[in-house]
């Protein structure tokens, strides 16, 4: 299935992780730390009425609101400047309740902006993002690209499967997609630096 396809059926759960796993891959362009997004983790185990997904998402931004003056120093060009400000519009536009259309129309820009994301940090030029989110295929597109591509595809199958169990497995692929994310950012600021 695709990732639009996957996006189109998730329930409130999966496309609160989607939208939460998206964020937390970008969190290195926020200037947050590892843990910085583990408190909405922790608010995606109970049902969408269940715990404190407002405030825990309004103190997530207070945090990185003040982690954003460090990690705009790291920004050395243009592409970073405009992959750190997709990541801060993807976390501006988290709706504060965890239902309905917003929740879905959320999720969805997630994935693209995190696609954009890494399309603009690895500099391969102009794939189709779109066409890559309908058809699921990753042929032809940049390593961390296609990589991103996989990462999303495979949160939502975890929690389409397993529900609430398949928090801690969509968690560890959010963590190597950070990790990777950081490494490339790292690249291009010695890079351009």
């Amino acid at each position: 299935m695709s990732l639009e396809e996957l996006i189109a059926q998730a329930d409130e759960r999966g496309l609160a992780v989607s939208g939460v796993a998206c964020l937390d891959r970008c969190v290195p362009l926020l200037g947050g730390d590892d843990e910085a997004l583990r408190p909405l983790w922790g608010a995606l185990a109970g049902g969408p009425a269940d715990g404190d997904w407002g405030e825990v998402l309004q103190q997530t931004r207070e945090k990185l609101d003040a982690a954003a003056g460090e990690a705009a120093d790291g920004c050395a060009d243009g592409c970073a400047d405009e992959a750190a400000a997709l990541a801060r519009g993807m976390l501006a536009a988290a709706p504060a309740d965890r239902t309905g259309d917003a929740l879905r129309e959320w999720a969805d820009g997630c994935s693209a902006d995190a696609l954009r994301i890494h399309l603009l940090l690895d500099g391969a030029g102009g794939a189709d993002l779109a066409a890559a989110r309908r058809e699921g295929r990753t042929d032809g597109l940049s390593p961390l690209l296609a990589a991103e591509l996989r990462r999303q595809t495979a949160v939502l199958e975890l929690v389409a499967a397993h529900g609430a169990a398949g928090l801690r497995s969509a968690l560890e692929v959010s963590t190597e997609g950070r990790r990777v994310l950081r490494a490339a950012v790292s690249r291009r600021s010695r890079r351009d630096g």
